[in-house]
C-alpha cells in the first residue's frame, strides 16, 4: 500500500503544482521572466535530455540481459501501441464516431504514457531493474509515433498541416530525445557486459532521479491541462479505460508469457509488460487534435479519465504483479 501512495502522489503532486502555476500564470497572480511554454519546454528537456540517460545508464548498467529472448522485448512495446491503436478504432466504428471523433479515440488508444507514469510504477514496484526494462520496451516508441500514430490520426482529420512522418528518418535522425535514449541503453549495455562494477553512489542517484523524471514531465503536463465537459463523452472514456486497462494488458501477456518471461529473473520482464501495457492515455495524444482539426475534447476527456482511474489500477496491479 505504501508503494501505491507513494507513486500516486507523485503523480497527483506534479499534475497539480504544474497546474497550479498555470493558474496563478493566467491570472497573472505571478509573473514568469519566460513563457509558461518556454518554462514547459525547459522541464521536459531537462528530464529527457539529462535526467533520464543518467538514470537509464546506471540501471542498465546492472540489469541481467544474458536471456536472448529479451530482444523481443522492443517489439512487445511496439505491439502494445498498435493494439491500442486497432481496438480503439474498432471502438469508434461500434460507437458510430464521425471523423474528427474517431481520430481523436484512435490517438488516445495508440499513445500510452510510458514514459512518465509507467517509468515511476515500474520503479516502485520493481526497483532499478524493472527501470531498466522500461527503455527496451519503449526503444521504437519515437518510431511509432511518428511513423504510424501522427499520420493515422491525420487520415481522420482535414488538416493542412504536414504529415510529422513526413521526413522520417531525417527527423528521428536528428531527434536529441531519441539519441539520448538509444545513446544512454548503449552506453549502459557497454557497461554491463564490460564487467566494470558500477559505483555504490548510483543507487542514491537513481532513486532521486526516476521520481525527478517524472515529477518534471508531470508538472510540464500539467501547465496545459484543461478541464473540459468529460460527461459529453462517457462512452468514450469508458471505451477507451476498457481498451487501455483489460484488452491491451491482455493481448500484450499472452506472447510475453509464452516468450517464457515469467522464467526470467523471477517473473520481471513479464512484471515490466503488464505494468507498462495497463498506462492510461498519455498527453501526446492531445497533440494531433490541436493540429489535425480533431475532436480536443475528446481526446482530453479520455486522457483526464483513464489518468484518474490509475486510483483503481493501481492496486489492482500491485495485486496481480505479487501473483506473477
Amino acid at each position: 500500500m505504501s508503494k501505491f501512495i507513494y507513486s500516486f502522489a507523485i503523480v497527483f503532486m506534479g499534475l497539480l503544482l504544474g497546474y497550479v502555476t498555470q493558474i496563478l500564470v493566467r491570472r497573472r497572480r505571478i509573473e514568469l521572466e519566460i513563457s509558461i511554454d518556454d518554462l514547459r519546454k525547459i522541464l521536459q528537456k531537462a528530464a529527457l535530455l539529462f535526467v533520464n540517460p543518467v538514470a537509464i545508464v546506471g540501471a542498465v548498467w546492472i540489469v541481467n540481459l544474458n536471456n536472448a529472448t529479451l530482444i523481443a522485448l522492443p517489439f512487445i512495446g511496439l505491439c502494445t501501441y498498435l493494439i491500442g491503436g486497432a481496438l480503439a478504432v474498432g471502438a469508434s466504428w461500434l460507437l458510430d464516431l464521425d471523423g474528427k471523433r474517431a481520430g481523436a479515440l484512435f490517438g488516445c488508444g495508440f499513445f500510452t504514457n510510458i514514459g512518465a507514469i509507467g517509468t515511476l510504477i515500474c520503479y516502485i514496484f520493481l526497483g532499478e531493474a524493472g527501470f531498466a526494462l522500461v527503455a527496451i520496451f519503449k526503444l521504437f516508441q519515437e518510431i511509432a509515433y511518428y511513423a504510424i500514430g501522427f499520420p493515422i490520426a491525420k487520415y481522420f482529420g482535414s488538416s493542412r498541416h504536414d504529415v510529422p512522418a513526413r521526413g522520417l528518418l531525417k527527423h528521428l535522425v536528428r531527434d536529441p530525445y531519441l539519441i539520448m535514449a538509444v545513446c544512454a541503453i548503449t552506453i549502459g549495455g557497454l557497461l554491463n557486459i564490460s564487467g566494470v562494477q558500477r559505483p555504490e553512489f548510483y543507487i542514491i542517484i537513481i532513486s532521486v532521479f526516476v521520481p525527478l523524471l517524472t515529477l518534471l514531465l508531470l508538472i510540464s503536463i500539467g501547465m496545459a491541462m484543461k478541464f473540459r465537459k468529460i460527461g459529453a463523452y462517457l462512452r468514450e472514456c469508458v471505451s477507451i479505460s476498457l481498451i487501455k486497462f483489460v484488452l491491451v494488458p491482455v493481448l500484450v501477456f499472452l506472447p510475453a508469457y509464452f516468450l517464457g518471461y515469467g522464467n526470467i529473473q523471477n517473473g520481471l520482464p513479464l512484471k515490466v509488460v503488464l505494468i507498462l501495457s495497463s498506462m492510461p492515455v498519455a498527453f501526446n495524444a492531445l497533440i494531433p487534435p490541436s493540429i489535425y482539426n480533431l475532436d480536443l475534447d475528446l481526446a482530453n476527456s479520455c486522457w483526464f479519465f483513464t489518468t484518474a482511474m490509475l486510483v483503481v489500477v493501481l492496486p489492482v496491479l500491485m495485486m496481480i504483479i505479487n501473483m506473477v
